[in-house]
């Protein structure tokens, strides 16, 4: 028998297999041992892997609800909206100021100031300033954007030119036209100016004849264009005559109503507050209703300019007119006055003149009281009576005059308690009276409470033919169609006509200085008052003739020579 083969199969049996199998070649035996203890891990790994659990992902860690997360959570919040608001705060300057240079290849241009007064540091007086606790903090005057963009680096200016979004160079921003938005009350197409007045109450006829008469003066020159483009606007607010309401009125203008100027404010007592806030805040004071010395210091308050005569100049004239017209005597001479700071300045005027007659001697002055926006004038009748009783016993001349420093209605109720006391009584009365409204209650009564009641004017007769006063009558009939001309409202005309005048002359380029400067420098203006209108720096007061006018039968006043 034939020993088996390397492969442990029988030689003779061997060449009875399959030809595939006997054409192999043989491996030794540790080779084939080698597969297949290779081959059975192999299996054997396959069945290790296949019975253990198949991995499964980790869930996502639950966020806890407890404080210290929540307040984690907060914080990142919290700093990431301060992140973006800084970046917005801080954003919009850089953009403001990157957006006056040039965006495109052409070189940057430095515009030069309008006035060599002016330079990169000055800023106008009325800049609008942001209010603390009700009253506006003072000016602080920034660089202009020529001063910054000549301040920077110069790759600060490229970055800046490369992030400007205008295409407009800097040299072309002072054409006639434009404006700083920086100056109160000023737009490309707008100039707005504000007034405290009494639209309501007793009074209530004077504020709106004023109102009235600047507006009728701003409408003629806006139906021309206005003034270098810019339409005059007028705002106004209510004060009722009283001084309590009229600290909240000017705050109102200045504030939320952004006046560049007052104009035509109404009243002495109401100017006590008004003026002051004014004056902290370099805004224009213009052609107030009042004859006031308050308004008229020496050397006078740069801020305000004055149209009219003053109290002491119309008391002066009466005063001349009664003792060397009427050949009355100065102790026959009374005053019936408002108690408070308009009735004061009347009275200290008729003192004044009364003194300068008598070569400086003071001498006392019957005084007669009533209280502002009331007709209460018994306990002045009741005076006026005692007084002149004890004149009588005295065998001493009685009260022959009454200068008058009131309101229209006041005056109308002591004319009406005295007319039948004192038949030859003369009444007089300065202008803020309402010299319309006045006669109207007058005729009410009946003409003999009307006739010769004298008012003295600071404007030329409403019945007059100048040029001046058909042009007022022209605007009042055009844009206030039904008013009857008035002496108030064509103050209110020509105070308007004058500060057109001066705006006109200041030029395109406004601000509160430098219509000041052109105010002071304002010499003979002649607007058809029959007397020149004249500024200087010494004297804010344009006019100083007073006009007499005296009532007639009819109600009309007509034209008296006071001298």
């Amino acid at each position: 028998m034939s020993a088996p083969g390397d492969d442990g199969t029988d030689p003779v049996l061997r060449k009875y297999a399959p030809k595939w199998s006997r054409e192999r070649p043989t491996a030794p035996d540790v080779e084939r041992q080698q597969y297949v203890n290779l081959l059975q891990q192999e299996h054997q790994d396959r069945r290790i892997r296949s019975l253990l659990p198949e991995p499964v992902s980790e869930p996502p860690a639950r966020l806890e609800n407890g404080l210290l997360p929540l307040m984690a959570r907060f914080v990142r919040v919290a700093v990431f909206a301060i992140v973006v608001a800084l970046l917005a705060v801080l954003g919009k300057p850089l953009l403001q100021r990157v957006g006056l240079l040039e965006s495109d290849s052409r070189p940057i241009q430095i515009s030069k100031p309008a006035d060599p007064r002016l330079t990169a540091n000055d800023a106008p007086a009325n800049m609008a300033r942001a209010p603390a606790a009700g009253i506006a903090a003072a000016p602080v005057a920034a660089p202009s954007a020529t001063a910054q963009a000549q301040q920077m680096p110069p790759s600060a200016q490229v970055q800046q030119a490369a992030l400007s979004p205008t295409t407009k160079p800097v040299g072309e921003e002072t054409i006639v036209g434009t404006v700083n938005s920086a100056v109160r009350g000023i737009t490309d197409s707008e100039i707005r100016f504000g007034i405290s007045a009494p639209f309501t109450g007793p009074a209530k006829e004077l504020g709106q004849h004023m109102k009235q008469g600047i507006e009728a003066a701003f409408s003629t020159a806006n139906a021309k264009g206005g003034v270098y483009g810019r339409q005059l606007r007028l705002v106004a607010a209510d004060d009722g005559y009283e001084p309590t309401r009229t600290a909240a009125t000017v705050k109102q203008l200045y504030e939320r109503d952004q006046v560049f100027g007052l104009v035509g404010n109404v009243g002495t007592p109401t100017a006590v507050v008004a003026l002051p806030y004014a004056l902290d805040r370099k805004m224009l004071f213009f052609g107030a209703f009042t004859g006031a010395g308050l308004l008229r210091n020496d050397p006078p308050d740069r801020y305000v300019f004055n149209y009219r005569a003053s109290y002491a100049e119309e008391t002066a004239a009466v005063v001349n007119y009664l003792v060397k017209v009427r050949r009355l005597l100065p102790e026959q001479i009374a005053v019936f006055a408002q108690q408070d700071a308009y009735g004061d300045a009347g009275f200290a005027g008729v003192e004044k003149a009364i003194r300068s007659l008598r070569g400086g001697t003071a001498s006392p002055i019957l005084r007669l009281n009533y209280q502002r926006n009331t007709v209460d004038v018994e306990d002045a009748v009741a005076q006026l009576q005692q007084y002149n009783a004890q004149l009588q016993q005295k065998r001493r001349l009685p009260i022959k005059a009454v200068i008058m420093v009131p309101t229209y209605r006041a005056a109308a109720k002591f004319i009406e308690k005295t007319r039948d006391l004192y038949p030859d009584m003369t009444y007089t009365s300065v202008s803020f009276v309402g010299s319309t409204a006045l006669a109207d209650e007058l005729m009410l009564l009946g003409k003999k409470y009307a006739t010769g009641v004298i008012v003295t004017q600071v404007v030329p007769a409403v019945d007059g033919h100048s040029s001046l006063v058909l042009d007022y009558k022209s605007a009042l009939g055009k844009y206030f169609p039904g008013e009857a001309p008035d002496y108030v409202s064509l103050e209110g005309y020509v105070d308007a006509s004058v500060l057109i005048a001066a705006l006109q002359r200041n030029g395109a380029q406004l601000d509160t200085e430098r219509l000041v400067g052109t105010l002071e420098n304002l010499r003979e203006l002649d607007i058809g008052l029959g007397t020149p209108v004249l500024f200087s720096r010494s004297d804010h007061q344009g006019v100083h003739k007073v006009w007499g006018t005296q009532l007639d039968e009819t109600g009309h006043y007509q034209t008296i020579d006071l001298q």
